[in-house]
């Protein structure tokens, strides 16, 4: 009972972690791209910023989806071993 507890605990921290980082990291990297990269050292136009932070923002979405997706593949997959060794 206790063992099934803390994986539950577990799994919730990784879903907020991931969470976490699927709000602020996107957002976070298209104004700070978009400000300093593109606009600050590359002299872009504003509406050509616009784009590319945006393309920035998504390629970040599914960095961050699929790390979430490896992470939670190998918790699941370890913790089918362990019940299995029991």
């Amino acid at each position: 009972y206790f063992r099934n507890e803390g994986s539950l605990t577990s799994t919730l921290r990784t879903l907020l972690f991931f969470s976490a980082l699927m709000i602020t990291l996107p957002v976070g990297l298209y104004f700070s791209s978009k400000a300093y990269v593109f606009e600050g050292s590359l002299g872009m136009s504003d509406r050509d910023s616009y784009f590319y932070a945006a393309i920035v923002a998504v390629v970040t979405v599914h960095v961050v989806l699929a790390l979430f997706v490896y992470v939670a593949w190998n918790e699941g997959s370890r913790q089918w071993r362990e019940g299995k060794q029991d």
